[in-house]
C-alpha cells in the first residue's frame, strides 16, 4: 500500500506539471487531457481510501474541468485536429462513473443517458468503444436500481460491440455483468454459464491470470448460494410442518412452544433469504414472524419483526413503506424502553432517507441513533451511527471539519473497544460452558462481537484501522450468538440475520454461515469495495461511507482509465460491493463473487420470487420447466452474442427443433415454412399412429413465429397456416407415419400461409419469456393461439408450475384486460396465490366481472388467504372453481370472509377438496339472503353430516337467486332429502347433481315433483348411481311438466333395464320432449334397448347428446335381445310413430342381408380417431367392405347392426353419441360411423374409435376434449 501510496503521488505531480505547461502554452487540448487524467487520479485515491474526502473533491473539480474544456474543443475545434465528440462523450462517462461510486445512481443514469444522447446526436458509429463504455455503466446503474430489462439490454450491448471490435477483454467482462445480473435475480444456472464463458475468453489472454482466478471464485460463490437456497427450501417444508402441528395445538397448552418454534424456523428463513437476497421471501416471512409474534403477546419481539419486514422493504427500495415499518419498530421499542432497538431503528431510518435523498432528514436520524447508543452504553451501535454521520458530512454536505471530527471520534472509540473486546475474551476463556449457554439477551456482548467483526470490515479507514480489525480474527463464542435485535442497513450483509442459532450455522456451508450469522446488530459501514489491480493480483478490503452499500453482490474488477482498451489495467473502481463484517467468508457478499466490472453497487438483492411493484414479475429460471424447441430453449441459456441478433431472443434459425431423438429420422419431420426450415418432434402431432393435422399447424405456426428475428415479432402477428403439402398430397392423405415416413425420403413438407393474426398476449408471453430468459412453454403457446378472446385466458393443462407460470403473469400484467382465469389441470401452488394476488392488486383493473378457475392444481388453504387480502376481488370475482384442491377444513374461515366480502361471487366450487361437516357449517354461516350467490358445489367432500347439510339447505332456501347445487358423491339420509324438496319448492333450481347420493326411487319421485310443484326453469338433472328404477322413468312419461321441463338428465348407473329403455324412447319420441343430453350408459339397457333408444331419435329434434355405453349384457346372445325387441317394441311405442317400420320391413324383406348402397364409393374415411370426414348430401348405409363382412357373420348380428346403422342414419339434432363397451367388432364399429357419416348432418363427422371405444361426434363437438370436471354449463 505504500508503495501504492507513492506512486499515485508521483503520478500527480507529474500530471499536475502537465497541466501547468499546459496552461502556460494556452493549450486547450492537453489541458483536457490532463484534467481527465487527474480525475482519473483522484478516483482511483478515492476508491482506494473512504475517509480521503479530498481526492472525491478533487475528481469531482478535475472531471468537470475536463468536461468544459471538451465541450469548448467540440464547439470550436483547432485547426487540423479532431471533432472532441470522443472527449466530450467519455468525460460524461467519467462523471457518471464517479456518480455511481457517491451513490448518486440518478445522477449517475443522468450523465451516462446524455452520453449516449450525443453519440446519436453526432452519429458516431454504432461499434464505437465510446459506446460500449456507456452501455457498460448504464447496465451497471440500472442493476442498482434493480431495473433488471433495461440492465439486460444495455450489458448486451456492451457485449456485442466488444465483440464486433475484437475487444476480448471487454466481451469478458460483459459477460461478467451478464452472470451478475443472472446472479442478481437468482438465475445460478444461466449464472454459471456466463462466467464460464468469460474465464474461457479470459483464459485465451494473456496475463489475465486474477481475472480468471476471481471469474472462479465468481463461479464458487454462486455454487455456494444455490447451497443456500436449497438449504432454504428445506427449512419451508420444516415451517409447513410446524404450521399444521399448530392447527391441531390451537388452545392447548402447547400452542405456546409450537409458537416459539415457528419463530426460530421463521427466524433462521430469514436468514437465509437474506443470505440470497430473496427479499420477497425476506418480507413473506418477516411478516409471518409479526403475525407469530402478535400472538405471543410479545411487543419486543413484535417490534424485531417490524424492523425486519422494514428491511425487506428497504432492500426492495419501496422506501416510503420501509420508513413505515422502521417508525413502528422505533416506537415498539420505546414503549417497552429498549434503547438499542430504538437506536438501530433510527439508524435505519437514517439510512432510508439517504437513499431516498432526503440528506438533512438521514444525518438528524443518524444523530439521533448516536444519541441513543451513547445512553445505552452500546459502543458498536453508536459507531455505526458515527460512521453513517461522517458519510452524511463528508459526501452529502461537504463540510470538511465536522467530517474529521467525527472520524477521530470513531478511531477513539474503536481502540477503546479494542482493549474493552480483549479483556472480555480472556474472561470467557475461564468461564465454563454452562455460564454463558443460553444467554440470548446479552445487549452489549453482541454488540461487543459484532463491534468486532465491524472494525474488521470497516478497517480500511486508515493503517491504524486496518491494523485494529485484524485483532479480531479470532472472536470469543459470544460473537456467534445472535443478538435480538439487528439492523437492516447498509453493508451489514445479510443483514436479516435476525436471531440465528447454532443449529442454522451447522446447517450452512462454512463460507455462508458464519458470515451472515453474526450479523444480528451489526449496523455496518455505507460500503464495502474490493479492489484487486492487474499488477497485484491481490485484494484489498476496502470500506467506504456509503449509504447504499445493502448485501451487494459480485465485487467488480473493472478497468482502470482506458478500461476498455486492451493494455488497460484491470481493477474495482466501478464495481463497489456491500459485505457483512467478515467478508471473505459471506457467501454472497462478494468479496467471494467478483464482477469485473464498472459499477456501483447500490442495493444489491433480489429475490427469486415476483414483485409487482412496478407492475413486473421478476424470478429465477427453474430449468426443470422447460416444455419448448430445443433450439431456442439452448439459446436462451446460453450465453453466445450472435451480432446481428439479440442476446435474450437469439434463435437458432432456421433450423429450429421442437425435441430431439436418438433417431433423427423417427423423431423429427422438417417443414418448410417461407424460407424457413423448422424440426417438429412426431409425438407433438400424432395420435396413436395417426396424424392430427390441426395440432401440427397450430404448432408449426408457433415454431414459426419464435425464430422470426425480433422486430418481425414486434406486432405480434402470428401466421395462420392453411395448407400442409407432401409432394404435391395434403398431409392428411397420408392414412399413418409409416407411409409419410417413406414419403419424406424422396420429398420436402411444404407449409403455406394464408394470413396472419394478431396474438398480442401470445407476442407479451414470449417477450417476458426472453426477459426472463425462460424458453417458452409451447402448450401454453398453442392455448393462446387458439384462443379466439383474448380476454379470456385459458392455459389449463400445461405443466405449469410456480415457478413457470411467472412469465405469464407478467404479460398479463402488461396485457391488462383478463375477464377469465383458467389455470386448472397444473402444479401450482400457493406461492403462485400468491402471485396471483399481486397481479390482481397491481393491475389497475378495479372492475369487470372475473371467473377464476384453479381447480386441480396443488393449492392448499392459505391459498384463500391470498383472495382474502385482495381488494379488487372482492368487486370482480364472480366464479371462483378451487375443487380439486386439498384444502381441508383449514379453509374455513377462508372461505366464509369470501362468501362475506366478494359481493359479485355468484359460483363457488370446492368439490373434491378434503373439506367436512365443519367448514360447510362455517359455508352456511357466512351466506345471508342477499347473497348473490347462485351456484354451489360441495360434492364429494366427506364426511359431511347431515345435520351440515341441512342447515345449508336451510339457507340456501332464503337466498332468492340461488339455483344450482351439486352434492354429488353424498350419501344423503331422509331428513336431507326433505330439506332438499323444500330447497326445490321454495328456489327456482335450474340445476340439481346428486350423483351417488342412493335417495333411491322414491325420493328422486318425491324430489322431482317438488321441482315441478310451480313453474319451473327448464332443470338440469343429475341422478347417477341414485338407485332409480324404471319406476322412475315411467313416471316421467306420465307429467306433461317433466317431460318438457328437464333439459339435461342423467341417470347412468341405474338399473333402468330394458323396460325404462322403452320408456325412454317413448319419452324421447314425445313432441314436447326438450332433452339436450340424456345420459344412460351402466344402465342394463341391452342391445335391444340401445337400438330402441336410437330409433325414437328419428323423431326427436331436441337431443343433442346421448350416452349409451357399458349397456351391452355379454352372457347374452345377441339374437336372444333382438328377439326381445321383435316382441315389445308396438307395445311399447306408440302407435301413430313408425319408428320401429325399418327394421320391421328390412327382417321381413331382406331376410339378413346387408343391402350395400354402392354411392357409398364416394364416401371418404377418417384416417385418424379423431379426424373429420367431408360427405355429400346423398345418404348410404354399409361401403361393399363392410357388406362382405356383415355376410360373413350371422344373420341375425349382421341384421342388428343394419337397423342400427339405420336408425343413426336418421338421427337429426343428436351431435355426440357415445357407443364404447357395448362388445361391437371392428367391422361393426365402421359401418356404425359410415351410417353416422351419412346422417342428415351434412357436413363434418368425427370419430374417436379404438378397441371398445367408439365415440361418434359432429363438427364443433367432438368427444374426448373436455374433462368432465372442466365441462362449462
Amino acid at each position: 500500500m505504500a508503495e501504492f501510496c507513492l506512486l499515485i503521488i508521483f503520478l500527480i505531480l507529474l500530471q499536475k506539471k502537465h497541466l501547468d505547461l499546459a496552461k502556460d502554452a494556452n493549450d486547450l487540448v492537453e489541458q483536457q487531457r490532463a484534467s481527465t487524467q487527474l480525475g482519473r487520479t483522484y478516483h482511483e485515491m478515492f476508491l482506494k481510501s473512504d475517509g480521503d474526502h479530498y481526492s472525491v473533491r478533487k475528481a469531482k473539480k478535475y472531471f468537470k474541468c475536463a468536461m468544459e474544456l471538451a465541450q469548448t474543443l467540440k464547439e470550436n475545434p483547432p485547426n487540423n485536429k479532431s471533432s472532441f465528440c470522443k472527449e466530450y462523450i467519455d468525460a460524461h462517462n467519467n462523471i457518471g462513473m464517479l456518480e455511481m461510486d457517491l451513490d448518486n445512481l440518478d445522477e449517475a443514469l443522468k450523465f451516462l443517458t446524455k452520453g449516449l444522447e450525443i453519440c446519436d446526436e453526432e452519429e458516431v458509429a454504432e461499434d464505437d468503444d465510446g459506446r460500449s463504455r456507456l452501455h457498460h455503466n448504464l447496465g451497471n446503474v440500472y442493476i442498482e436500481l434493480r431495473r433488471w430489462e433495461k440492465a439486460r439490454e444495455h450489458i448486451e450491448k456492451d457485449i456485442i460491440i466488444c465483440k464486433r471490435i475484437g475487444h476480448c477483454q471487454g466481451e469478458a467482462k460483459g459477460y461478467i455483468n451478464l452472470g451478475e445480473l443472472h446472479y442478481r435475480v437468482q438465475k445460478y444456472d444461466e449464472a454459471i454459464l456466463c462466467y464460464q464463458k468469460a474465464l474461457n475468453l479470459a483464459k485465451s489472454m494473456e496475463d489475465e491470470d486474477a481475472l480468471a482466478a476471481q471469474i472462479n471464485q465468481n463461479i464458487n460463490t454462486v455454487k455456494e448460494a444455490i447451497n443456500v437456497m436449497n438449504e432454504l427450501k428445506k427449512e419451508e417444508q420444516n415451517l409447513k410442518k410446524l404450521r399444521r402441528k399448530m392447527v391441531t395445538a390451537k388452545g392447548a397448552p402447547e400452542e405456546r412452544k409450537f409458537l416459539l418454534q415457528q419463530n426460530s424456523c421463521l427466524d433462521r428463513l430469514i436468514e437465509k433469504s437474506a443470505m440470497i437476497f430473496a427479499w420477497l421471501k425476506h418480507r413473506e416471512f418477516a411478516k409471518r414472524k409479526k403475525s407469530i409474534a402478535s400472538e405471543l403477546c410479545d411487543k419486543e419481539k413484535l417490534s424485531d419483526a417490524f424492523l425486519v419486514v422494514g428491511e425487506s422493504y428497504q432492500k426492495l427500495r419501496n422506501f416510503s413503506k420501509a420508513i413505515k415499518w422502521y417508525t413502528k419498530s422505533w416506537e415498539g421499542y420505546k414503549s417497552i424502553g429498549n434503547l438499542e432497538g430504538q437506536a438501530l431503528a433510527k439508524i435505519n431510518i437514517g439510512d432510508v432517507l439517504d437513499c431516498s435523498g432526503d440528506w438533512a432528514g438521514a444525518l438528524e436520524a443518524f444523530q439521533e441513533g448516536c444519541r441513543i447508543a451513547a445512553k445505552a452504553k452500546l459502543p458498536s451501535v453508536q459507531i455505526s451511527a458515527l460512521e453513517n454521520m461522517h458519510y452524511s458530512h463528508m459526501i452529502r454536505f461537504d463540510h470538511v471539519e465536522e467530517a474529521r471530527r467525527l472520524l477521530l471520534e470513531i478511531d477513539k472509540l474503536k481502540q477503546s473497544k479494542t482493549k474493552e473486546l480483549e479483556a472480555k475474551h480472556v474472561t470467557m476463556d475461564c468461564c465454563s460452558e454452562t455460564d454463558t449457554e443460553g444467554n440470548d439477551h446479552c445487549s452489549d456482548n453482541m454488540s461487543n462481537a459484532y463491534s468486532g467483526v465491524m472494525s474488521k470490515s470497516n478497517s480500511n479507514k486508515s493503517a491504524s484501522l486496518a491494523a485494529s480489525g485484524e485483532l479480531y480474527d479470532d472472536l470469543p463464542l459470544i460473537s456467534l450468538i445472535r443478538p435480538s435485535k439487528r439492523l437492516s442497513k447498509t453493508e451489514t450483509a445479510p443483514s436479516g440475520k435476525y436471531n440465528s442459532s447454532t443449529e442454522a450455522d451447522e446447517a450452512f456451508p462454512n463460507s455462508l454461515s458464519k458470515s451472515t450469522s453474526n450479523q444480528q446488530t451489526v449496523v455496518g459501514r455505507k460500503r464495502v469495495r474490493v479492489v484487486l489491480s492487474d499488477d497485484e493480483g491481490d485484494m484489498h478490503d476496502e470500506v467506504e461511507g456509503s449509504s447504499r452499500r445493502l448485501h451487494e453482490c459480485p465485487v467488480n474488477v473493472a478497468a482502470s482509465d482506458e478500461f476498455k482498451s486492451k493494455s488497460g489495467p484491470v481493477r474495482s473502481d466501478y464495481k463497489s460491493q456491500d459485505f457483512s463484517p467478515v467478508p471473505s467468508k459471506s457467501p454472497i457478499q462478494h468479496c467471494n463473487l467478483f464482477n469485473v466490472e464498472e459499477s456501483t453497487c447500490s442495493y444489491k438483492s433480489v429475490s427469486p420470487n415476483i414483485t409487482v411493484s412496478n407492475g413486473k414479475i421478476n424470478r429465477s429460471l427453474s430449468d426443470a420447466e422447460v416444455v419448448i424447441v430445443s433450439g431456442f430453449a439452448a439459446s436462451t441459456l446460453k450465453c453466445d452474442i450472435n451480432a446481428s441478433e439479440n442476446l435474450s431472443h437469439k434463435h437458432n434459425a432456421p433450423h429450429l427443433k421442437l425435441h430431439t431423438t436418438d433417431n433423427e429420422d423417427d423423431g423429427c419431420i422438417t417443414f418448410k415454412v417461407d424460407t424457413s426450415m423448422i424440426n417438429v418432434e412426431l409425438s407433438s402431432f400424432m395420435v396413436a399412429d395417426k396424424i392430427s393435422i390441426e395440432s401440427l399447424k397450430v404448432e408449426l405456426a408457433c415454431l414459426y413465429y419464435l425464430q422470426l428475428p425480433v422486430e418481425k415479432r414486434s406486432k405480434g402477428l402470428l401466421p395462420i397456416i392453411q395448407n400442409i403439402e407432401c409432394g404435391g398430397r395434403p398431409l392428411e392423405s397420408f392414412e399413418n407415419f409409416d407411409s409419410l415416413r417413406n414419403h419424406l425420403r424422396k420429398v420436402l413438407v411444404d407449409v403455406v400461409i394464408d394470413g396472419w393474426v394478431q396474438k398480442r398476449l401470445m407476442k407479451l408471453y414470449i417477450d417476458s419469456c426472453n426477459e426472463l430468459s425462460e424458453a417458452p412453454n409451447m402448450k401454453l403457446l398453442k392455448k393462446l393461439y387458439v384462443s379466439e378472446i383474448e380476454d379470456d385466458v385459458d392455459v389449463s393443462e400445461c405443466e405449469l408450475q410456480d415457478i413457470s407460470v411467472t412469465p405469464l403473469l407478467n404479460a398479463l400484467y402488461t396485457h391488462k384486460g383478463v375477464a377469465m382465469l383458467d389455470l386448472s389441470h397444473n402444479l401450482l401452488g400457493n406461492a403462485t396465490m400468491e402471485k396471483l394476488q399481486q397481479f390482481f392488486s397491481s393491475s389497475g383493473q378495479k372492475y369487470g366481472d372475473l371467473t377464476l378457475d384453479l381447480h386441480c392444481n396443488r393449492f392448499g388453504p392459505t391459498a384463500l388467504f391470498q383472495i382474502c387480502e385482495c381488494p379488487v376481488l372482492f368487486t370482480r370475482l364472480e366464479v371462483l372453481n378451487i375443487s380439486g384442491n386439498r384444502l381441508t377444513d383449514a379453509c374455513g374461515s377462508y372461505l366464509s370472509t369470501i362468501l362475506e366480502k366478494c359481493k359479485a361471487l355468484y359460483s363457488l366450487n370446492v368439490e373434491r377438496c378434503s373439506i367436512t361437516s365443519r367448514t360447510i357449517q362455517k359455508v352456511a354461516d357466512a351466506l345471508d339472503t342477499g347473497s348473490v350467490l347462485s351456484q354451489l358445489l360441495i360434492g364429494y367432500n366427506n364426511p359431511i353430516s347431515g345435520n351440515a347439510i341441512i342447515n345449508l339447505l336451510g339457507k340456501l332456501a332464503k337466498m332468492k337467486r340461488f339455483s344450482d347445487l351439486s352434492l354429488n358423491g353424498l350419501k344423503l339420509s331422509k331428513p336431507v332429502v326433505d330439506g332438499l324438496c323444500y330447497l326445490a319448492k321454495t328456489s327456482c333450481l335450474s340445476r340439481l347433481m346428486l350423483e351417488g347420493s342412493g335417495i333411491g326411487t322414491d325420493g328422486a319421485l318425491g324430489l322431482t315433483r317438488s321441482l315441478f310443484s310451480s313453474t319451473q326453469e327448464p332443470l338440469k338433472l343429475d341422478l347417477s348411481y341414485c338407485g332409480v328404477t324404471s319406476t322412475y322413468v315411467y313416471e316421467l312419461n306420465t307429467n306433461i311438466a317433466f317431460i318438457s321441463g328437464i333439459l339435461e338428465l342423467n341417470l347412468g348407473g341405474n338399473p333402468i333395464m330394458l323396460e325404462g329403455g322403452n320408456a325412454l324412447a317413448s319419452l324421447l319420441i314425445n313432441p314436447q320432449c326438450c332433452l339436450k343430453v340424456l345420459i344412460l350408459n351402466k344402465c342394463q339397457l341391452g342391445m335391444a334397448g340401445i337400438l330402441q333408444i336410437i330409433q325414437a331419435l328419428a323423431e326427436n329434434d331436441s337431443l343433442e347428446e346421448l350416452n349409451l355405453a357399458d349397456n351391452a349384457d355379454t352372457n347374452k346372445q345377441l339374437t336372444i335381445q333382438c328377439d326381445k325387441l321383435t316382441k315389445e317394441s308396438s307395445e311399447y311405442l306408440q302407435p301413430d310413430h313408425t319408428i320401429s317400420e325399418p327394421y320391421l320391413n328390412q327382417s321381413d324383406g331382406e331376410q339378413g342381408v346387408c343391402v350395400i348402397n354402392t354411392d357409398c364409393g364416394k364416401l371418404e374415411v377418417a384416417d385418424s380417431e379423431d379426424d373429420e370426414v367431408r360427405v355429400g348430401t346423398a345418404a348410404c348405409e354399409f361401403d361393399n367392405s363392410s357388406a362382405s363382412s356383415c355376410q360373413r357373420n350371422s344373420s341375425m348380428e349382421c341384421q342388428f347392426i343394419q337397423d342400427l346403422s339405420t336408425a343413426l342414419g336418421m338421427v337429426k339434432q343428436l351431435q355426440v353419441l357415445d357407443l364404447s363397451n357395448n362388445g361391437f367388432s371392428v367391422e361393426a364399429s365402421e359401418a356404425l360411423f359410415n351410417a353416422w357419416s351419412s346422417g342428415s348432418r351434412v357436413g363434418l363427422a368425427w370419430r374417436h374409435i379404438d378397441n371398445q371405444t367408439i365415440h361418434l361426434s359432429a363438427e364443433g363437438n367432438k368427444c374426448c376434449r373436455v374433462k368432465s370436471c372442466c365441462k362449462k354449463d
